[in-house]
Protein backbone atom coordinates (compact mmCIF):
# COMPACT_ATOMS: atom_id res chain seq x y z
CA UNK A 1 0.00 0.00 0.00
CA UNK A 2 1.37 3.41 -1.02
CA UNK A 3 0.57 5.70 1.90
CA UNK A 4 2.39 8.49 3.68
CA UNK A 5 2.08 6.94 7.17
CA UNK A 6 4.00 3.81 6.15
CA UNK A 7 6.83 5.90 4.72
CA UNK A 8 6.97 8.08 7.85
CA UNK A 9 7.09 4.93 9.98
CA UNK A 10 10.03 3.57 8.02
CA UNK A 11 11.93 6.87 8.01
CA UNK A 12 11.42 7.44 11.75
CA UNK A 13 12.39 4.00 13.04
CA UNK A 14 15.37 3.68 10.69
CA UNK A 15 16.40 7.31 11.37
CA UNK A 16 16.83 8.01 7.68
CA UNK A 17 17.93 11.24 6.01
CA UNK A 18 16.91 12.27 2.52
CA UNK A 19 13.83 13.41 0.67
CA UNK A 20 10.46 11.84 -0.05
CA UNK A 21 8.76 12.88 -3.29
CA UNK A 22 5.01 12.53 -3.81
CA UNK A 23 3.31 12.80 -7.21
CA UNK A 24 -0.42 12.35 -7.61
CA UNK A 25 -2.32 14.03 -10.42
CA UNK A 26 -1.39 17.71 -10.27
CA UNK A 27 -0.09 17.45 -6.70
CA UNK A 28 3.68 17.54 -6.14
CA UNK A 29 5.27 17.53 -2.68
CA UNK A 30 8.85 17.23 -1.45
CA UNK A 31 9.54 16.27 2.17
CA UNK A 32 13.07 16.57 3.56
CA UNK A 33 14.19 14.46 6.51
CA UNK A 34 17.18 14.52 8.82
CA UNK A 35 17.91 11.46 10.98
CA UNK A 36 14.27 10.46 11.24
CA UNK A 37 12.80 13.95 11.69
CA UNK A 38 11.02 16.24 9.23
CA UNK A 39 13.28 19.21 8.52
CA UNK A 40 11.61 20.97 5.57
CA UNK A 41 8.77 20.60 3.05
CA UNK A 42 7.87 22.04 -0.34
CA UNK A 43 4.54 21.98 -2.19
CA UNK A 44 2.85 23.18 -5.35
CA UNK A 45 -0.55 23.45 -3.66
CA UNK A 46 -1.66 27.11 -3.36
CA UNK A 47 -3.41 26.67 0.00
CA UNK A 48 -0.22 25.25 1.53
CA UNK A 49 2.08 28.06 0.41
CA UNK A 50 3.74 30.16 3.10
CA UNK A 51 1.75 33.31 2.35
CA UNK A 52 -1.54 31.45 2.77
CA UNK A 53 -0.32 29.91 6.03
CA UNK A 54 0.75 33.29 7.44
CA UNK A 55 -2.64 34.75 6.49
CA UNK A 56 -4.57 31.92 8.19
CA UNK A 57 -2.40 32.37 11.28
CA UNK A 58 -3.37 36.03 11.42
CA UNK A 59 0.18 37.24 10.74
CA UNK A 60 -0.89 39.07 7.58
CA UNK A 61 -3.79 41.52 7.39
CA UNK A 62 -6.31 41.32 4.56
CA UNK A 63 -4.59 44.23 2.84
CA UNK A 64 -1.08 42.75 3.26
CA UNK A 65 -2.26 39.42 1.91
CA UNK A 66 -3.97 40.97 -1.11
CA UNK A 67 -0.81 42.95 -1.94
CA UNK A 68 1.53 40.01 -1.43
CA UNK A 69 2.18 39.61 -5.16
CA UNK A 70 3.44 43.20 -5.27
CA UNK A 71 5.88 42.55 -2.43
CA UNK A 72 7.47 39.22 -3.36
CA UNK A 73 10.26 38.80 -5.88
CA UNK A 74 11.06 35.66 -7.89
CA UNK A 75 14.68 35.80 -6.75
CA UNK A 76 14.03 36.41 -3.08
CA UNK A 77 12.50 34.20 -0.44
CA UNK A 78 9.11 35.48 0.71
CA UNK A 79 9.99 35.05 4.39
CA UNK A 80 13.11 37.18 4.07
CA UNK A 81 11.17 39.94 2.32
CA UNK A 82 8.42 39.99 4.94
CA UNK A 83 11.00 40.17 7.74
CA UNK A 84 12.91 42.92 5.95
CA UNK A 85 9.71 44.96 5.64
CA UNK A 86 8.96 44.25 9.33
CA UNK A 87 5.65 42.64 8.47
CA UNK A 88 6.58 39.53 10.49
CA UNK A 89 9.31 38.66 12.99
CA UNK A 90 11.89 35.86 12.59
CA UNK A 91 10.11 33.93 15.35
CA UNK A 92 6.79 34.23 13.53
CA UNK A 93 8.45 32.98 10.35
CA UNK A 94 9.80 29.90 12.14
CA UNK A 95 6.38 29.13 13.63
CA UNK A 96 4.74 29.61 10.22
CA UNK A 97 7.25 27.25 8.57
CA UNK A 98 6.52 24.58 11.19
CA UNK A 99 2.78 25.04 10.64
CA UNK A 100 3.23 24.91 6.86
CA UNK A 101 5.31 21.72 7.06
CA UNK A 102 2.69 20.01 9.21
CA UNK A 103 -0.10 21.00 6.80
CA UNK A 104 1.85 19.77 3.77
CA UNK A 105 2.33 16.36 5.39
CA UNK A 106 -1.08 15.98 7.06
CA UNK A 107 -2.86 16.81 3.81
CA UNK A 108 -1.19 13.72 2.30
CA UNK A 109 -2.96 11.34 4.69
CA UNK A 110 -6.31 11.19 2.85
CA UNK A 111 -4.49 10.31 -0.41
CA UNK A 112 -4.20 6.60 -1.23
CA UNK A 113 -3.53 7.17 -4.92
CA UNK A 114 -0.26 8.51 -6.23
CA UNK A 115 3.40 7.57 -6.15
CA UNK A 116 6.06 8.01 -3.51
CA UNK A 117 9.79 7.90 -4.08
CA UNK A 118 12.33 8.14 -1.27
CA UNK A 119 15.87 9.28 -2.09
CA UNK A 120 18.13 8.51 0.83
CA UNK A 121 21.08 10.84 1.42
CA UNK A 122 23.59 10.57 4.25
CA UNK A 123 24.19 14.32 4.06
CA UNK A 124 20.93 16.10 3.34
CA UNK A 125 22.25 19.64 3.59
CA UNK A 126 19.96 20.16 6.58
CA UNK A 127 22.30 19.06 9.37
CA UNK A 128 22.19 22.43 11.17
CA UNK A 129 18.64 23.36 10.25
CA UNK A 130 16.64 24.63 13.20
CA UNK A 131 13.24 23.07 12.54
CA UNK A 132 12.79 19.47 13.59
CA UNK A 133 9.31 17.89 13.64
CA UNK A 134 8.65 14.55 15.30
CA UNK A 135 7.21 12.05 12.80
CA UNK A 136 5.29 10.18 15.51
CA UNK A 137 3.26 13.36 16.10
CA UNK A 138 2.45 13.56 12.40
CA UNK A 139 1.54 9.86 12.22
CA UNK A 140 -0.81 10.08 15.19
CA UNK A 141 -2.47 13.34 14.13
CA UNK A 142 -2.81 12.21 10.52
CA UNK A 143 -4.35 8.80 11.24
CA UNK A 144 -6.68 10.05 13.98
CA UNK A 145 -8.28 12.53 11.59
CA UNK A 146 -8.16 10.08 8.65
CA UNK A 147 -11.41 8.89 7.10
CA UNK A 148 -11.48 5.13 6.64
CA UNK A 149 -10.23 3.77 3.33
CA UNK A 150 -10.75 0.08 2.33
CA UNK A 151 -7.06 -0.08 1.40
CA UNK A 152 -6.27 -0.12 5.13
CA UNK A 153 -8.36 -3.25 5.67
CA UNK A 154 -6.81 -4.90 2.62
CA UNK A 155 -3.33 -4.12 3.96
CA UNK A 156 -3.95 -6.33 7.00
CA UNK A 157 -5.68 -9.21 5.23
CA UNK A 158 -3.82 -12.54 5.45
CA UNK A 159 -1.37 -10.92 7.87
CA UNK A 160 -0.13 -12.14 11.22
CA UNK A 161 0.25 -9.42 13.86
CA UNK A 162 3.42 -9.54 15.95
CA UNK A 163 4.02 -7.29 19.01
CA UNK A 164 7.05 -5.05 18.52
CA UNK A 165 8.07 -2.27 20.92
CA UNK A 166 6.11 -0.05 23.31
CA UNK A 167 7.86 3.27 22.72
CA UNK A 168 4.60 5.00 21.79
CA UNK A 169 2.21 3.00 23.99
CA UNK A 170 1.35 6.23 25.83
CA UNK A 171 -0.19 7.65 22.64
CA UNK A 172 -3.01 5.06 22.62
CA UNK A 173 -6.40 5.57 24.25
CA UNK A 174 -7.90 2.89 26.51
CA UNK A 175 -9.75 1.09 23.70
CA UNK A 176 -6.62 1.03 21.53
CA UNK A 177 -4.58 -0.33 24.44
CA UNK A 178 -7.13 -3.11 24.84
CA UNK A 179 -6.77 -3.91 21.14
CA UNK A 180 -2.98 -4.03 21.48
CA UNK A 181 -3.27 -6.28 24.54
CA UNK A 182 -5.37 -8.68 22.45
CA UNK A 183 -2.63 -8.77 19.83
CA UNK A 184 -0.04 -9.49 22.52
CA UNK A 185 -2.23 -12.34 23.78
CA UNK A 186 -2.02 -13.89 20.30
CA UNK A 187 -5.61 -13.35 19.09
CA UNK A 188 -6.28 -13.57 15.38
CA UNK A 189 -7.66 -10.65 13.38
CA UNK A 190 -11.08 -12.29 13.35
CA UNK A 191 -11.07 -12.72 17.12
CA UNK A 192 -9.81 -9.19 17.69
CA UNK A 193 -12.69 -7.91 15.57
CA UNK A 194 -15.20 -9.92 17.61
CA UNK A 195 -13.85 -8.69 20.94
CA UNK A 196 -13.49 -5.05 19.88
CA UNK A 197 -15.99 -2.38 20.87
CA UNK A 198 -14.95 -0.34 17.82
CA UNK A 199 -17.08 0.12 14.75
CA UNK A 200 -15.77 -1.54 11.60
CA UNK A 201 -14.04 1.61 10.39
CA UNK A 202 -12.65 2.54 13.81
CA UNK A 203 -11.21 -0.96 14.24
CA UNK A 204 -9.10 -0.90 11.07
CA UNK A 205 -8.04 2.72 11.57
CA UNK A 206 -6.96 1.98 15.16
CA UNK A 207 -5.06 -1.11 14.03
CA UNK A 208 -3.33 1.01 11.38
CA UNK A 209 -2.35 3.57 14.01
CA UNK A 210 -0.90 0.85 16.25
CA UNK A 211 1.12 -0.48 13.31
CA UNK A 212 2.39 2.89 12.08
CA UNK A 213 3.51 3.81 15.63
CA UNK A 214 5.73 0.70 15.57
CA UNK A 215 3.86 -1.11 18.34
CA UNK A 216 3.34 -4.13 16.09
CA UNK A 217 4.85 -5.69 12.96
CA UNK A 218 2.96 -7.64 10.29
CA UNK A 219 3.94 -10.93 8.72
CA UNK A 220 2.40 -13.00 5.94
CA UNK A 221 0.34 -16.00 7.04
CA UNK A 222 -0.22 -19.23 5.18
CA UNK A 223 -3.88 -20.26 5.00
CA UNK A 224 -4.52 -23.32 7.11
CA UNK A 225 -6.87 -26.07 5.87
CA UNK A 226 -10.33 -25.51 7.31
CA UNK A 227 -11.87 -28.23 9.39
CA UNK A 228 -15.41 -29.28 8.70
CA UNK A 229 -16.47 -28.29 12.18
CA UNK A 230 -14.86 -26.75 15.24
CA UNK A 231 -13.55 -29.13 17.84
CA UNK A 232 -15.55 -29.30 21.09
CA UNK A 233 -12.80 -27.70 23.17
CA UNK A 234 -12.61 -24.75 20.73
CA UNK A 235 -16.37 -24.26 20.94
CA UNK A 236 -16.22 -24.34 24.73
CA UNK A 237 -13.38 -21.82 24.80
CA UNK A 238 -15.28 -19.43 22.51
CA UNK A 239 -18.42 -19.76 24.63
CA UNK A 240 -16.43 -18.97 27.79
CA UNK A 241 -14.96 -15.86 26.17
CA UNK A 242 -18.38 -14.69 24.97
CA UNK A 243 -19.92 -15.21 28.40
CA UNK A 244 -17.08 -13.27 30.03
CA UNK A 245 -17.86 -10.35 27.74
CA UNK A 246 -21.58 -10.52 28.63
CA UNK A 247 -20.80 -10.47 32.34
CA UNK A 248 -18.41 -7.51 32.00
CA UNK A 249 -21.01 -5.60 29.98
CA UNK A 250 -23.68 -6.40 32.59
CA UNK A 251 -21.46 -5.15 35.41
CA UNK A 252 -20.96 -1.80 33.66
CA UNK A 253 -24.61 -1.19 32.69
CA UNK A 254 -25.45 0.88 35.77
CA UNK A 255 -22.82 3.51 35.01
CA UNK A 256 -23.64 3.89 31.30
CA UNK A 257 -26.24 6.00 29.51
CA UNK A 258 -27.90 4.92 26.27
CA UNK A 259 -25.33 6.69 24.11
CA UNK A 260 -22.48 4.88 25.86
CA UNK A 261 -24.27 1.54 25.68
CA UNK A 262 -24.58 1.81 21.89
CA UNK A 263 -21.20 3.57 21.64
CA UNK A 264 -22.64 6.43 19.57
CA UNK A 265 -22.62 10.21 19.85
CA UNK A 266 -25.68 12.35 20.61
CA UNK A 267 -25.63 13.54 16.98
CA UNK A 268 -25.70 10.04 15.44
CA UNK A 269 -28.28 9.54 12.68
CA UNK A 270 -30.68 6.61 12.32
CA UNK A 271 -28.34 4.64 10.05
CA UNK A 272 -25.51 4.93 12.58
CA UNK A 273 -27.83 3.87 15.40
CA UNK A 274 -28.97 0.81 13.44
CA UNK A 275 -25.40 -0.14 12.67
CA UNK A 276 -24.47 0.09 16.36
CA UNK A 277 -27.54 -1.89 17.42
CA UNK A 278 -27.02 -4.77 14.99
CA UNK A 279 -23.33 -4.95 15.87
CA UNK A 280 -24.28 -5.47 19.53
CA UNK A 281 -27.15 -7.83 18.63
CA UNK A 282 -24.68 -10.12 16.86
CA UNK A 283 -22.84 -10.45 20.16
CA UNK A 284 -25.53 -10.35 22.85
CA UNK A 285 -28.77 -11.74 21.40
CA UNK A 286 -30.06 -14.48 23.79
CA UNK A 287 -30.70 -16.89 20.91
CA UNK A 288 -26.94 -17.07 20.29
CA UNK A 289 -26.39 -18.88 23.61
CA UNK A 290 -27.23 -22.45 24.69
CA UNK A 291 -30.51 -22.87 26.58
CA UNK A 292 -28.94 -25.13 29.20
CA UNK A 293 -26.89 -22.28 30.74
CA UNK A 294 -27.44 -21.54 34.46
CA UNK A 295 -30.52 -19.39 35.13
CA UNK A 296 -28.57 -16.42 36.51
CA UNK A 297 -26.30 -16.33 33.42
CA UNK A 298 -29.27 -16.44 31.04
CA UNK A 299 -30.89 -13.63 33.03
CA UNK A 300 -27.75 -11.48 32.63
CA UNK A 301 -27.79 -12.12 28.87
CA UNK A 302 -31.47 -11.15 28.71
CA UNK A 303 -30.88 -8.01 30.80
CA UNK A 304 -28.04 -6.88 28.58
CA UNK A 305 -29.98 -7.35 25.37
CA UNK A 306 -33.10 -5.68 26.85
CA UNK A 307 -31.12 -2.57 27.72
CA UNK A 308 -29.47 -2.50 24.28
CA UNK A 309 -32.88 -2.77 22.62
CA UNK A 310 -34.39 -0.09 24.87
CA UNK A 311 -31.47 2.23 24.15
CA UNK A 312 -31.93 1.79 20.40
CA UNK A 313 -35.72 2.29 20.49
CA UNK A 314 -35.35 5.42 22.61
CA UNK A 315 -32.60 7.11 20.61
CA UNK A 316 -34.12 6.21 17.22
CA UNK A 317 -37.43 7.89 18.12
CA UNK A 318 -37.01 11.72 17.94
CA UNK A 319 -39.64 12.41 20.62
CA UNK A 320 -38.31 9.78 23.03
CA UNK A 321 -34.74 10.92 22.37
CA UNK A 322 -35.58 14.53 23.20
CA UNK A 323 -37.31 13.45 26.42
CA UNK A 324 -34.33 11.25 27.36
CA UNK A 325 -31.83 14.04 26.67
CA UNK A 326 -33.79 16.39 28.91
CA UNK A 327 -33.81 13.74 31.63
CA UNK A 328 -30.05 13.41 31.43
CA UNK A 329 -29.68 17.16 31.99
CA UNK A 330 -32.37 17.50 34.69
CA UNK A 331 -31.33 18.80 38.18
CA UNK A 332 -32.38 15.62 40.01
CA UNK A 333 -29.65 13.80 38.12
CA UNK A 334 -27.04 16.23 39.36
CA UNK A 335 -27.13 15.67 43.15
CA UNK A 336 -24.42 14.10 45.27
CA UNK A 337 -22.76 11.16 43.59
CA UNK A 338 -24.74 11.81 40.42
CA UNK A 339 -22.86 15.09 39.94
CA UNK A 340 -19.60 13.19 39.97
CA UNK A 341 -20.99 10.48 37.71
CA UNK A 342 -22.33 13.00 35.19
CA UNK A 343 -19.01 14.84 35.14
CA UNK A 344 -17.13 11.59 34.65
CA UNK A 345 -19.43 10.57 31.80
CA UNK A 346 -18.83 13.89 30.04
CA UNK A 347 -15.10 13.52 30.62
CA UNK A 348 -15.04 10.02 29.10
CA UNK A 349 -17.11 11.16 26.14
CA UNK A 350 -14.79 14.15 25.66
CA UNK A 351 -11.77 11.85 25.80
CA UNK A 352 -13.24 9.70 23.03
CA UNK A 353 -13.96 12.77 20.90
CA UNK A 354 -10.43 14.07 21.54
CA UNK A 355 -8.96 10.80 20.30
CA UNK A 356 -11.12 11.16 17.18
CA UNK A 357 -9.73 14.70 16.63
CA UNK A 358 -13.19 16.21 17.21
CA UNK A 359 -11.77 18.94 19.44
CA UNK A 360 -14.61 21.48 19.38
CA UNK A 361 -17.12 18.84 20.50
CA UNK A 362 -14.72 17.56 23.15
CA UNK A 363 -14.22 21.07 24.53
CA UNK A 364 -17.98 21.61 24.87
CA UNK A 365 -18.24 18.50 27.05
CA UNK A 366 -15.15 19.40 29.09
CA UNK A 367 -16.60 22.81 29.92
CA UNK A 368 -19.54 20.99 31.48
CA UNK A 369 -17.32 18.50 33.31
CA UNK A 370 -15.16 21.25 34.86
CA UNK A 371 -18.28 23.21 35.78
CA UNK A 372 -19.67 20.24 37.71
CA UNK A 373 -16.41 19.12 39.32
CA UNK A 374 -13.68 21.67 39.97
CA UNK A 375 -11.08 19.51 41.72
CA UNK A 376 -10.20 16.88 39.12
CA UNK A 377 -6.78 17.53 37.62
CA UNK A 378 -7.41 15.12 34.74
CA UNK A 379 -10.39 17.24 33.61
CA UNK A 380 -8.27 20.37 33.34
CA UNK A 381 -5.38 18.42 31.78
CA UNK A 382 -7.58 17.11 28.96
CA UNK A 383 -9.16 20.56 28.56
CA UNK A 384 -5.69 22.05 28.11
CA UNK A 385 -4.71 19.35 25.62
CA UNK A 386 -7.95 19.95 23.67
CA UNK A 387 -7.54 23.73 23.58
CA UNK A 388 -3.93 23.29 22.44
CA UNK A 389 -5.31 21.62 19.30
CA UNK A 390 -7.57 24.57 18.50
CA UNK A 391 -6.23 27.72 16.84
CA UNK A 392 -5.93 30.87 18.98
CA UNK A 393 -6.60 29.09 22.31
CA UNK A 394 -3.03 28.80 23.59
CA UNK A 395 -3.61 31.13 26.58
CA UNK A 396 -6.72 29.23 27.66
CA UNK A 397 -4.85 25.94 27.27
CA UNK A 398 -2.02 27.25 29.46
CA UNK A 399 -4.50 28.36 32.16
CA UNK A 400 -6.05 24.88 32.30
CA UNK A 401 -2.65 23.18 32.55
CA UNK A 402 -1.75 25.49 35.44
CA UNK A 403 -5.01 24.60 37.24
CA UNK A 404 -4.22 20.92 36.77
CA UNK A 405 -0.71 21.42 38.20
CA UNK A 406 -2.14 23.13 41.30
CA UNK A 407 -4.38 20.12 41.87
CA UNK A 408 -1.71 17.48 41.16
CA UNK A 409 1.76 19.05 41.44
CA UNK A 410 3.23 15.54 41.65
CA UNK A 411 1.94 14.48 38.19
CA UNK A 412 4.73 14.66 35.54
CA UNK A 413 2.24 14.23 32.65
CA UNK A 414 0.82 17.71 33.22
CA UNK A 415 4.24 19.37 33.09
CA UNK A 416 4.98 17.48 29.86
CA UNK A 417 1.70 18.63 28.31
CA UNK A 418 2.40 22.25 29.27
CA UNK A 419 5.94 21.91 27.92
CA UNK A 420 4.64 20.63 24.59
CA UNK A 421 2.28 23.62 24.40
CA UNK A 422 5.13 26.05 25.02
CA UNK A 423 7.26 24.25 22.44
CA UNK A 424 4.49 24.49 19.84
CA UNK A 425 4.21 28.22 20.55
CA UNK A 426 7.97 28.63 20.10
CA UNK A 427 8.60 29.35 23.82
CA UNK A 428 11.53 26.97 24.11
CA UNK A 429 12.92 28.23 27.42
CA UNK A 430 9.56 27.84 29.13
CA UNK A 431 9.13 24.43 27.51
CA UNK A 432 12.53 23.24 28.84
CA UNK A 433 11.56 24.29 32.37
CA UNK A 434 8.41 22.19 32.25
CA UNK A 435 10.22 19.14 30.86
CA UNK A 436 12.85 19.61 33.61
CA UNK A 437 10.11 19.62 36.28
CA UNK A 438 8.62 16.45 34.81
CA UNK A 439 12.04 14.74 34.89
CA UNK A 440 12.52 15.79 38.52
CA UNK A 441 9.36 13.80 39.31
CA UNK A 442 10.05 10.95 36.91
CA UNK A 443 13.68 10.76 35.69
CA UNK A 444 12.77 7.95 33.25
CA UNK A 445 9.88 9.77 31.56
CA UNK A 446 10.59 9.09 27.87
CA UNK A 447 8.75 12.06 26.37
CA UNK A 448 10.12 14.59 28.85
CA UNK A 449 13.64 13.27 28.41
CA UNK A 450 13.45 13.29 24.63
CA UNK A 451 11.91 16.76 24.40
CA UNK A 452 14.35 18.26 26.91
CA UNK A 453 17.37 16.79 25.11
CA UNK A 454 16.01 18.05 21.79
CA UNK A 455 15.57 21.62 23.09
CA UNK A 456 18.94 21.50 24.83
CA UNK A 457 20.53 20.57 21.52
CA UNK A 458 18.76 23.44 19.77
CA UNK A 459 19.98 25.91 22.36
CA UNK A 460 23.62 24.85 21.89
CA UNK A 461 23.67 25.23 18.11
CA UNK A 462 20.94 27.21 16.43
CA UNK A 463 20.69 28.61 12.95
CA UNK A 464 19.76 32.26 12.55
CA UNK A 465 16.77 33.38 10.55
CA UNK A 466 19.13 34.52 7.80
CA UNK A 467 20.43 30.96 7.42
CA UNK A 468 16.87 29.68 7.44
CA UNK A 469 15.57 31.91 4.66
CA UNK A 470 18.57 31.70 2.32
CA UNK A 471 19.19 27.93 2.27
CA UNK A 472 18.77 26.40 -1.19
CA UNK A 473 17.19 23.01 -0.51
CA UNK A 474 17.02 22.04 -4.19
CA UNK A 475 20.69 22.67 -5.02
CA UNK A 476 21.77 19.01 -5.08
CA UNK A 477 19.12 17.31 -7.19
CA UNK A 478 16.56 18.43 -9.67
CA UNK A 479 13.46 16.59 -10.91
Amino acid sequence: MEHIAIYLRNIYFQQKSGRLIYRGGEIYKFLFFREGYLAFAKTNQPKELLGQVLYRMGKLTDEEFERLDEVISPRKYIGAILIQKKIITPEELTLALETQMREIVLNLFPLFNGQFKFQEEKESGLEDFEIKINLADLIEDGIRRLKFNPAIREFFQAKRLVPHNREFYFRLNDEEKTLLNGIEEGHTLEKLRQLSSFSEEEFWRSLYLIYCLGLIEVAETKPEPQEKSARPNEMERKLDEDLEEVIRFHQNLEGLNYYQILNVSSSSNLQELKKAYFRLARKFHPDLYPRNLPKDIRQKIADVFDVITKAFRTLSDPAKKEEYDQKLESPEYLDGKEVERRAEVKFRQAKTLYNQARYEEAYALLREATRLIKNKAKYFLLTGMTLAKLPHYAKEAEANFIKAIKLEPWNPEIYVALGLLYKTEGLHIRAKKQFHKALALDPEHKVAKKEWEELEGLAKKKKTWKDLVTMDLFSKKKD
